[in-house]
């Protein structure tokens, strides 16, 4: 057979993943705080691109840029809510013309009525004046900063560092202590040996374990511990309660842990009451004494989505706008540019190209919170049995129920539901948390969630006499009474994931707790 070249016209269907879609995907899983942070660094990379506050949203069209905002359907609400109000402008201008009349005829002008927002007056104080306006706030002035009213807080090493002059008199023995504070950790505890500090600072191991004991003594009781029996011992010996049963009991923490109590008694040599009065000394000490003085601020977090009750009876889901930034195309900045440039040249060139990623850019957060709206909106039809009743009513739910109604894939709604925080009446939950294993129904009816059961069996064990403590056994049968068919297993491994003790120990210590309150 002869070998030819030919020509074929072939049409086919293939998904390339630009860097544009790659991209597009990424900012569907960020954070708000994620998302900041990568508008930041486009700002700095485009000129075209700006992101402006609310107040300045409105000048929008005068400027002729392009906004990334809500979604349409949102801002046709929010206009229905608006009109539904009865927002009258000629009412607002009334208002303002009967607040300019009142100023000119009351006797003093609003410097009278509110003489608390016009400062200090000349005749009251003043010598007060020149400072009034040289403080931030004042006439001529930048605003207030709150920042600099915050008091700095004590670090660990601070208070350490201020009662160690009245410690250790001996030069030489400071300078092996602040080696060894530096190598406490945020708990207090001390990470280094001191053979290796020993080594470092060419001093004998006694010399440097003799200004460890003593460190040891500082407060708060406790730091520059080893280990945590150590860490304990040392304040126990702050309290005068190192004796050798509770030394003993120190030794043993393992079988604590495991609420071995049996054994703990034999090998202290006390009673049950006495072993009592140990645990309830040991439930008074810090096991992380250092954490008291950490200097990391926890971070509040903040909601993607708010959900509120409508007046008719429904949900009213909204996105929250503290976390949607507000990005703006220059096109006047554009037109400026373009207009001094030449068509061909290198500038236009990347201005044209600067232009074409802000697009893209405002049209990716567009979609990206049209997503989130269509997701969260879902989320909430589907789950209203638990904004109104609880937990306890929390339907089974995965990706594919979510991404069939909302015709996506299940890859898109786990990006969506990463990360992202919904504020409901119930509290506030990460969208993920609406997502659990369906539990079968004992009596055929519809399918109970894992974390409703879960609630159950807290909520039972919780209520449960020390006379009457329930075994894993009992447990199944209480929730098959109650419609959920779960098995012995899976009561022990719900029970064990939410650091529940067994029956058997939660009856010996309830009972332990009832003796020791009836004394």
């Amino acid at each position: 057979m002869a070998l030819a070249a030919s020509l074929f016209l072939r049409q086919s269907q293939s998904l390339v993943m630009t860097p544009q879609l790659m991209q597009s995907i990424q900012l569907l899983q960020m954070t708000h705080l994620e998302l900041n942070q990568f508008i930041e660094q486009e700002l700095e990379k485009n000129p075209l691109l700006e992101v402006v506050s609310g107040d300045e949203g409105a000048r929008d069209d005068e400027r002729g840029t392009d906004a990334y905002s809500l979604p349409s359907e949102d801002r046709a609400r929010a206009e229905d809510v608006s009109s539904e109000e009865g927002f009258q402008p000629d009412l607002y201008d009334s208002a303002t013309m009967s607040a300019g009349s009142a100023s000119e005829t009351s006797d003093g002008g609003l410097d009278n009525m509110f003489p608390d927002d016009a400062g200090p007056r000349a005749a009251d104080a003043p010598e007060l004046i020149d400072q009034w306006k040289s403080m931030p706030g004042g006439e001529g002035g930048e605003s207030y900063d709150l920042d600099d009213f915050v008091a700095g807080r004590e670090t660990l090493r601070d208070v350490l560092g201020a009662q160690l002059p009245f410690l250790l008199s001996d030069p030489i023995d400071r300078l092996v202590a602040q080696h060894l504070i530096d190598q406490l950790d945020e708990a207090g505890y001390l990470q280094g040996s001191t053979a290796e500090t020993a080594l470092r600072l060419g001093k004998p191991v006694a010399e440097v374990d003799r200004v460890l004991y003593r460190l040891q003594e500082l407060d708060p009781p406790g730091v520059f511990a080893r280990s945590l029996g150590e860490c304990l011992a040392i304040q126990l010996r702050a309290r005068d309660r190192f004796d050798p049963a509770m030394a003993t009991l120190i030794d043993n923490l393992e079988l604590l842990a495991r609420r071995d109590f049996a054994t703990l008694k034999k090998l202290c040599g006390v009673n049950e009451e006495d072993l009592l009065d140990m645990l309830a000394e040991i439930r008074k000490l810090d096991p992380k004494p250092g954490t008291r003085y950490e200097t990391s601020l926890s971070e509040a977090v903040v909601p993607d989505i708010v959900v509120r009750a409508a007046q008719d009876g429904s949900w009213h889901v909204e996105l929250n706008a503290d976390t949607l930034p507000r990005v703006l195309v220059n096109r006047d900045y554009y037109a400026s540019v373009s207009s001094r440039t030449r068509r061909d040249s290198e500038d236009q060139g990347f201005l044209n190209e600067c232009l074409q990623t802000a697009n893209w850019l405002t049209r990716s957060l567009d979609q990206r919170a049209r997503t989130i709206m269509k997701v969260a909106s879902e989320i909430v039809r589907q789950q209203d049995a638990f904004l109104l009743h609880g937990v306890d009513h929390l339907r089974p739910l995965n990706l594919k129920t979510i991404a069939e109604a909302i015709k996506m894939h299940e890859s898109t709604v786990s990006r969506v539901t990463s990360n992202k925080f919904m504020l409901t009446p119930r509290g506030l939950f990460e969208l993920k948390y609406f997502f659990t294993v369906s539990i079968g129904s004992a009596e055929g009816g519809d399918s109970h969630s894992a974390e409703s059961v879960r609630h159950r069996i807290r909520t039972m064990i919780t209520q449960e006499q020390p006379d009457a403590v329930l075994s894993d056994d009992d447990i199944v049968d209480i929730l098959r009474k109650g419609g959920v068919d779960l098995a012995r297993r899976t009561v022990a491994k719900y029970r064990e994931a939410m650091n529940i003790p067994s029956s058997v120990q939660r009856r010996r210590e309830k009972r332990a707790h009832a003796k020791a309150a009836a004394s």
